[in-house]
């Protein structure tokens, strides 16, 4: 299975609940999910894993670099699997879906302004908050 070579190669051990996690985060529907989404689909999906449990296992999944967790503005964190390269978020602020986007006019405008400044850019992260346009 993959996701147990996901797991001995992030140096974590395999078990029930990380398998299960690191699955339902692989085939939901939504990209980025809080810990308490994941607990649902994984309640709903008749599995038996602790939301205790599930927060652990996302801390270890972040701290092995297979997850990236993000704390938008006004909410909670949420977790999607680091296997894409560099995006940015849009957050809808009525909504709170996320939209994952890339612009390389954006990113290179970006390196362009750390570099006026005599800085070298290591890592950003640009979240974009907003809402649907009436009409």
């Amino acid at each position: 299975m993959v996701e147990n070579s996901e797991l001995r190669k992030a140096g974590l051990k395999v078990t029930l609940p990380r398998v299960k996690i690191l699955q339902m985060l692989d085939t939901a529907d939504r990209r980025h999910m809080s810990a308490e989404d994941v607990y649902k689909a994984l309640m709903e999906a008749g599995e038996d894993v602790g939301l205790a449990t599930v927060y652990r296992v996302l801390t270890q999944f972040e701290a092995a670099g297979l997850v990236v967790r993000h704390n938008f503005d006004g909410g909670h964190a949420v977790f999607e699997l680091a296997d894409s390269g560099h995006h940015d978020h849009m957050v809808c602020v009525d909504t709170g879906d996320v939209i994952e986007f890339f612009d390389s006019e954006i990113e290179k405008l970006q390196k362009d302004i750390v570099k006026r400044h005599g800085y070298e850019l290591v890592d950003h992260n640009l979240v974009l908050y907003v809402r649907k346009k009436e009409g």
